[in-house]
Order: C-alpha cells, then structure tokens, then sequence
C-alpha cells in the first residue's frame, strides 16, 4: 500500500508517545497491526515508531484513558506537500488498478 512513495519513512516524524502516568494499561495498543508496541514491566512503550502507518491514530482514538498522542498532522501534510507525495500515491494506485487512470 502507497503511502510514501520516494520518501523515507525514518524522515516522517509520526508516531505515538505514552504518557506513563496517565496510562491505565487497558492494552487497546497492543492491537496495533504494525507492531509498534511493546508490553514490558512498565506497561506499553513506542519499541518500532517507524512501523506506525503516518495518518493512523486508532490506538490513541480507542485507548481508554489520554495516555497517547500524536504530533500534530499539518507537519506530515506540509511534507506531502513539498515532496509531490499526493502525485506519487494517486500513480502508484492507478498503476495498482486500485483507482481509474
């Protein structure tokens, strides 16, 4: 799936953090199809940030609590943006056969 495309994910800041005190550890996170989570001793931590699919906030729209958040989406659009990513993703699909070319 095209996300990306021409763009190194490491270079996109998005991802999750947890505020360790406001966690109620329910473990909604760890549903996570990407397997950014990681449950250890403490709870849940960030253990692959750059496995988060950039615009996906499922885990802090479901979690109990206010445990995670995300940086604001502006930035990742700005960068969407300069870089033509839009452009790339609509080719890439058309290409798929998942839109009309």
């Amino acid at each position: 799936m095209p996300w990306l495309i021409g763009y190194p994910r490491d270079s996109i800041a998005w991802f999750p953090t947890i505020d360790p005190d406001a966690c109620v550890k329910c473990g909604i996170c760890m549903n996570c199809g990407k397997g950014v989570y990681k449950w250890d001793d403490d709870g849940p931590r960030v253990a692959h940030p750059c496995q988060c699919v950039v615009g996906c906030t499922t885990c802090a729209n479901l979690r109990r609590g206010e445990a995670i958040a995300f940086p604001g989406i502006s930035d990742i659009r700005d960068v969407y943006k300069r870089e033509k990513i839009w452009s790339k993703v609509k080719k890439a699909l058309e290409e798929e056969g998942k839109i009309p070319g």
